[in-house]
């Protein structure tokens, strides 16, 4: 018996095969993900945090970012659905050109386009902290200087009232 699909059945796209590391963002958290296949709007994706179907995600491979919706998943594979076109080619060629071979002794390059700005923001933090240290301090050292003057100036005076005779100077002289 020979089956024949309806003409209103719309064809797939073919897809590219592809194994390609990505970084995945669902929300605030990025999990690392594995591109499987690609069409021109459509991937398949490999992933251990994956979003649920109909979330919104960021994928990221180099200085493409492709922004999908979950359309299914299952276990640690998820079918995304892309609004603009996915530059295949772009993405697949991505490091294969012959300024971006490693050598042996060179530095990691940051993967990311703009580096974190989390250094920056913790040594601001510190710098904070440090001056509200210091600005405690010198409040509480006023403070103490203060009461140690009021505590100490009523006995001295005292003090002083008694040996000064009235008829002599305040200096102590034998």
């Amino acid at each position: 018996m020979l089956m024949r699909t309806s003409q209103s059945q719309k064809s797939r796209e073919l897809r590219r095969r592809v194994v390609l590391p990505a970084r995945l963002r669902h929300g605030s958290t990025w999990s690392d993900a594995c591109i499987l296949n690609m069409s021109s709007r459509g991937l398949l994706i490999h992933t251990s945090r994956s979003a649920p179907a109909g979330s919104q995600i960021e994928l990221r491979r180099g200085d493409h970012v492709i922004v999908a919706r979950v359309m299914w998943r299952d276990g640690a594979k998820a079918g995304l659905r892309s609004d603009e076109r996915v530059p295949i080619e772009e993405i697949v060629t991505l490091g294969q050109s012959q300024s971006f071979q490693l050598t042996a002794g060179a530095a990691p390059a940051e993967r990311r386009k703009y580096p974190r700005a989390e250094d920056r923001h913790r040594i601001r933090g510190k710098a904070i902290e440090f001056a509200s240290v210091v600005a405690i301090g010198a409040s509480l050292a006023g403070g103490a200087v203060i009461l140690v003057e009021e505590a100490f100036a009523r006995p001295l005076a005292m003090v002083e009232a008694a040996l000064a005779a009235p008829d002599q100077p305040s200096t102590f002289s034998r």
